[in-house]
C-alpha cells in the first residue's frame, strides 16, 4: 500500500490548482490524433490562465482512446506545458484491473494527479464503488481527484461514501458535476476534501460555497474567461463574478446543451482556427454543417468569434 505522507497530503491539497480544463483530444480526419494540435492547445489553454490541464477525461474521449494514445497524451502534454501547469491523468474505467493499469502508467509517465471516475455502466453498489476507489489510492502514490457525475456513471457517490474515502490520505479532491449543492456544501464543511466544479452551469454557486476551482469543459473555448471568473471569486468579489457568470451563460448552453461537449468544443475550436480539424471518433460524430452554422451564430453573439 504505497501512501504519502502526511506532509505530502497537505503539499497535495494545493497540487491540482485551481483553474483546470478537462482538455479536447484534436484528431485528424481519419480520426487519428493530430499531436502537433495536442501540444497547440495545451499551451493555449495555459497561456489563458490554467494552472491545470485533465487529459483523457470524458471530454477527451478516453473511451475511443487506446491506452497507448492515453500515454502518449500524457507525455506530450507534460512535454509542452508541464513546467508551467500541473497535468492530471483521466484513469476511470468500470474494470479496477485495467483502472489500476492506467493509474500506473500515468504515474510513470510523471502525471501530477488523477482523475478517477465512478465505475460507469456496471452500476455497482456505493460498497462496491467505495473498494474500487480505495484499491486505486492505494496504489497511486499520486493525489486522486474524485469525479461524482451521475449522469454518466448511473451511480452517484453517497455522501456517506464520500466521507469515507476523504479519510484516504491519496484521495484529496472532488470533481463534482452531481448538481447537488447541498450535498457539496455540506460535505466541504465536513471534510477535508478539496471541491472542483465540473459542471459548468453551476461553476459560480460551487465557488460561491467553498468550492476551490473548476475543472471547465468550456475552458477549451474561452478560458480566459473562466479564469477571470476563478479569480473573481478568489478575490471575493462577487459582483464581478456574477457579471463575468451572467456572460458565460449563453457559451455554455452552445457548448454543453446540444451536442456532446467534446464535439461541440472540437467544432468551436476549429471555427476559431485554433485546432485544424473537428474530427471525433465513433460513437461521437463530427458537428455537421447546420450544427456548425449554429455554433458560429451563438460563438459569434458571445464575442468568441468576431
Amino acid at each position: 500500500m504505497a501512501m504519502m505522507t502526511d506532509g505530502d497530503a497537505l503539499t497535495a491539497r494545493q497540487a491540482f490548482g485551481s483553474v483546470g480544463t478537462a482538455m479536447v483530444t484534436p484528431m485528424d480526419e481519419s480520426g487519428e490524433i493530430d499531436w502537433a494540435a495536442v501540444r497547440a492547445l495545451a499551451a493555449r489553454l495555459v497561456d489563458g490562465g490554467n494552472d491545470f490541464l485533465a487529459v483523457s477525461g470524458t471530454t477527451g474521449e478516453s473511451p475511443t482512446t487506446s491506452d497507448d494514445e492515453k500515454r502518449r497524451l500524457l507525455d506530450a502534454v507534460l512535454d509542452e506545458v508541464g513546467d508551467r501547469a500541473r497535468v492530471i491523468a483521466g484513469i476511470g474505467t468500470n474494470d479496477t484491473r485495467h483502472t489500476l493499469a492506467l493509474a500506473a502508467a500515468a504515474r510513470e509517465a510523471g502525471a501530477n494527479g488523477l482523475l478517477l471516475v465512478s465505475p460507469y455502466y456496471s452500476k455497482p453498489p456505493q460498497n462496491a464503488i467505495a473498494a474500487h476507489m480505495r484499491a486505486v489510492a492505494d496504489a497511486a502514490e499520486l493525489p486522486i481527484m474524485l469525479y461524482d457525475i451521475p449522469g454518466r456513471s448511473g451511480v452517484a457517490l453517497a455522501e456517506d461514501t464520500l466521507r469515507d474515502l476523504a479519510g484516504h490520505p491519496n484521495i484529496l479532491a472532488v470533481k463534482d458535476a452531481k448538481g447537488d449543492l447541498e450535498c457539496s456544501a455540506r460535505l466541504m464543511a465536513e471534510t477535508d476534501l478539496a471541491y472542483y466544479s465540473g459542471d459548468d452551469s453551476l461553476n459560480l454557486p460551487l465557488l460561491a460555497v467553498g468550492a476551490v476551482g473548476v475543472v471547465s469543459t468550456i475552458g477549451n473555448v474561452a478560458p480566459e474567461r473562466v479564469a477571470a471568473l476563478v479569480a473573481a471569486v478568489q478575490d471575493n468579489d462577487l459582483d464581478t463574478a456574477r457579471r463575468l457568470n451572467a456572460e458565460l451563460l449563453p457559451l455554455i448552453d452552445t457548448i454543453m446543451n446540444h451536442l456532446p461537449g467534446a464535439v461541440s468544443a472540437k467544432a468551436a475550436l476549429e471555427l476559431m482556427g485554433v485546432i485544424p480539424h473537428r474530427a471525433d471518433r465513433l460513437p461521437l460524430l463530427p458537428a455537421d454543417g447546420e450544427q456548425l452554422a449554429f455554433l458560429r451564430k451563438r460563438l459569434t453573439e458571445s464575442g468568441i468569434l468576431s
